[in-house]
């Protein structure tokens, strides 16, 4: 990996430290110190927001210590003269929507230790700058440290800090004035210079999300050359430390069970929501990035233009630019092809891409389920959080700025999960900061109604228990959606409608999210509670053409910004599906690089090289792939005895479906469905016995377990052979933690009329097995 701009920003933190760049003199006033709070040298406790810089200017500092007071953030600042200076702070008090008479964000400034009087972050609604009176510097003190100290650990926010000594000056607060301050203070140049040294990038990554990981690493791996850009410090996504949601949807199925290899490494399989942060892999996924030679890091940038050029229909992206969110320093990424892995579409958008954004009409793509008007209603964004067990008595405020909850309206929890969602009938892009902050004050109320009205029967799971942590980022599901040559639609996912560029497989269920009707009822302007309906599916494969974009050229995209309707959204979402769209997205812009050609030119004249890099993958094959790849052994004219024998078993499902015993060697399988299975009842441990009429000769057999989508195999498991009447072992068919759908085994020849399939571990205390075949080869 090279390091050109983790270098320069190097370089410009520790310029930052000594104040020249945290705190510059605007040239045309050298009267006025201009302060981005972003670029404080020590930010201490406090956060770097990005998540509505199209809304506030740029990025923001936050003190999200979930109602304990941050650290001071600090920074040296060098004063153009002595003198009285009038103290600026742009801020806003972030409850003022609902409860303009509290203000929770408190904060004040300290100049050399000595704080001034004025508290910020009580100002309005809106942000704005706040006047924080006068100071005085003398002579002696032009080189001076500032100091932002939280007083509240609720959230207190400020953009950007003003000292003036012209009694004729006030900043302004438009979002042009806002640039143009900024612009003139970091001496930013009129052109922005090309990032890697002038180089033109074959690929350029945008977003680090889990679609992003996987679509740069493939891309590198296949020898192009990447620029990969993130706007947040860590990679992830919605799967890293900062949201913390785990990782789901099956990988490694046909027709590509490779597609997924990759993927694997970005996390492990589930594991829970907004639990501890060792479980989400920010360092593993930056490893993996940083061991590729090809991909130039760029981390902490956000892009916002897009630079194209335009012929007849047609758009083409030919760089885009990105601001460093501490610094304010830009970057010009010069490329052949992009991709879009944003979740938010933002290059799309920049570059005038095609999209849609909310539910479709039922007439626009004849969709059984979609309303009958379209409407912009999307998915909500989750503000998770959790608590933590103390080893004595812990208190938490009331909050009457915080959403208030009463025996009604309380549903009583010590972990706030996926559901806590809400936005869905406000935009997701432009409104972030008050979704997010919805989602604050139902965490914090919630939290306080339960530490100090504790509902009945929670008094001892409450009593030691402490807020542990609550996110700031924001874990959306949907906002623009990206149109391509094919959008999915719900009925070719519901019927299995076949594609010829089918690529990689969606598991999951046809997921949509609506507002849990009771929160909707209690809390009718701002919800923050959902419910799911889901419609279960057979393993879907998507369409290449659902990864680019049908009307600029060289665009790529994957995750959650693909092309598809907002119903087919809820199956392809989930964040190992859009892994895998990466790995193709990636695949797809080498075959591009080493053609010359665009992402239509590889369907449209090279589906058959992407389909041989889907087949190969990119990354060592995990053991569910190597399960489902034909052993050598098995060859075309292998016969499968295992259909001429009787079956026996423990037992058979009781609570549901019917899966007979007779389905274990009736000689087919579909892995993509639950039909053709036998499952066992949940007590006891699980055999099954396979009997023949002769005796037999044996020396392989393939065991197919699990569910749909190649989910809960079989774990441990053997084989034993009838020897005088007493069942023994077969050597080479013990198998252990096993997580392989299909099971080939090759052992030394077994002769017997009775074999028995010992299970002794299984998911859920159930066994479920497709088929058992039995085999004698060479």
């Amino acid at each position: 990996m090279r390091t050109s701009f983790l270098a320069m920003l190097a370089t410009t933190l520790l310029l930052a430290s000594s104040g020249v760049v945290s705190a510059q003199v605007l040239r045309q006033n050298d009267k006025t110190v201009f302060i981005e709070a972003e670029s404080f040298a020590d930010k201490g406790g406090w956060g770097i927001d990005t998540q509505s810089v199209d809304l506030v200017g740029s990025p923001y500092l936050i003190a999200h210590g979930w109602g304990n007071p941050v650290a001071d953030a600090k920074t040296n600042v060098t004063f153009p003269g002595a003198g009285e200076y009038r103290v600026f702070a742009r801020t806003r008090n972030w409850v003022a929507p609902w409860t303009p008479e509290y203000a929770p964000g408190k904060f004040q400034i300290a100049l050399n230790g000595k704080k001034l009087a004025t508290e910020f972050g009580t100002n309005g609604v809106d942000w704005a700058w706040q006047d924080g009176g006068t100071v005085t510097i003398a002579a002696n003190q032009l080189d001076a440290e500032i100091s932002l100290c939280d007083l509240t650990g609720f959230d207190g926010r400020v953009d950007a800090i003003v000292f003036t000594a012209d009694k004729d000056f006030t900043p302004g607060n438009d979002l042009d004035a806002l640039a143009s301050m900024h612009k003139d203070a970091l001496r930013l140049p009129d052109e922005i210079p090309v990032a890697g040294n002038g180089k033109v990038y074959d690929l350029v990554v945008v977003g680090g999300g889990i679609a992003g990981n996987c679509a740069a690493i493939a891309a590198a791996r296949l020898g192009a050359s990447v620029a990969f850009i993130n706007d947040r410090p860590v990679l992830g996504g919605n799967g890293s430390t900062e949201v913390r949601v785990h990782l789901n949807g099956e990988i490694n199925l046909p027709p590509y069970p490779n597609l997924g290899n990759l993927t694997h490494l970005m996390g492990p399989h589930g594991g829970g929501n907004a639990g501890d942060p060792g479980l989400y892999k920010d360092n593993q996924r930056l490893e993996l990035v940083q061991n590729e030679k090809n991909i130039d890091l760029y981390l902490g940038v956000r892009v916002d233009r897009a630079d194209v050029e335009k012929a007849n229909d047609s758009i083409r992206i030919t760089s885009v630019c990105g601001s460093n969110i501490e610094t304010g320093q830009q970057l010009r990424f010069l490329g052949k092809t992009f991709a879009d892995c944003t979740g938010d579409a933002v290059v799309g958008y920049l570059a005038g891409a095609d999209f849609h954004m909310g539910r479709e009409a039922k007439a626009e793509y004849d969709e059984p389920s979609a309303p009958e008007q379209g409407d912009k209603m999307t998915m909500g964004s989750s503000v998770q959080w959790n608590t933590a067990e103390t080893d004595a008595p812990t208190t938490f405020p009331e909050l009457p700025w915080a959403i208030q909850f009463n025996e009604q309206t309380i549903r009583p929890s010590i972990h706030g999960d996926w559901d806590w969602e809400g936005g869905m009938n406000r935009d997701q892009c432009f409104e972030m900061e008050r979704i997010r902050d919805v989602g604050l004050r139902a965490a914090y109320g919630h939290w306080s109604y339960m530490k100090n009205h504790t509902p009945k029967g929670w008094e001892d799971k409450v009593k030691n228990r402490k807020l542990n942590w609550t996110a700031f980022v924001a874990g959306k599901r949907e906002s623009r959606r990206l149109l391509g040559d094919v959008v999915l639609r719900e009925q070719d996912v519901v019927e299995g409608r076949p594609f010829d560029d089918a690529s990689v497989v969606t598991t999951w269920s046809i997921d949509l999210h609506y507002p849990e009707p009771s929160n909707l009822k209690y809390f009718p302007q701002e919800q923050f509670r959902a419910i799911c309906e889901q419609v279960q599916i057979k393993p879907y494969a998507i369409p290449y053409r659902c990864f680019y974009s049908r009307n600029v050229d060289n665009l790529f995209m994957a995750g959650r910004d693909i092309s598809v309707t907002h119903i087919a959204l809820g199956t392809i979402r989930v964040m190992r599906t859009g892994g895998m769209m990466g790995e193709v997205v990636g695949m797809a812009a080498s075959v591009c690089a080493k053609n010359d050609c665009l992402p239509r030119d590889v369907y449209q004249s090279r589906l058959d090289d992407l389909k041989k890099l889907m087949e190969e993958g990119v990354a060592p094959p995990t053991p569910k792939a190597n399960s489902l790849i034909r052993p050598k052994w098995l060859t075309d004219d292998a016969v499968n005895v295992a259909p001429k024998a009787k079956i026996a078993v423990d037992s058979e499902y009781q609570k549901g479906p019917k899966y007979p015993k007779e389905n274990i060697n009736d000689g087919k399988f579909d892995i993509s469905g639950n039909e053709g299975r036998w499952v066992s009842d949940v007590d006891g441990g699980h055999w099954v016995d396979i009997t023949f009429d002769e005796p037999v000769t044996i020396n392989a057999m393939r065991v197919i377990s699990g569910q749909a989508g190649g989910k809960t195999p079989i774990g441990d498991f053997s084989l034993m052979r009838e020897e005088n009447g007493k069942l023994v072992d077969i050597p080479g068919t013990v198998v252990t933690e096993n997580e392989a759908v299909i099971v080939g085994l090759k052992f030394e020849e077994a002769t017997s009329k009775r074999f028995r399939l010992m299970i002794t571990q299984s998911p859920g205390y159930l066994a479920r097995l497709y088929e058992v075949e039995f085999y004698k080869v060479d």
